[in-house]
């Protein structure tokens, strides 16, 4: 038995054995993607990684200190 899932685009009911699944149709897919090339969707999580962190510290402290070079 399939289950009924609703559109993430248009909140239609789609069955999980749709051709476009887990969208409705080619259309809503379209959107979705044009959300996500545009920006409106983001995949937000704080770094865990200690070594990202660090390296990330060091490049705006390079950043401020270029800023102020150049001012």
């Amino acid at each position: 038995m399939s289950k009924a899932l609703f559109c993430p685009s248009c909140r239609n009911i789609v069955l999980a054995t749709g051709e476009d699944f887990p969208f409705c149709s080619d259309r809503c897919r379209r959107i979705d993607l044009g959300k996500w090339a545009s920006g409106d969707y983001k995949i937000s999580s704080p770094i865990q990684d200690p070594d990202l962190l660090e390296e990330l510290a060091r490049s705006q402290k390079h950043n401020r200190q270029n800023d102020d070079d150049v001012n």
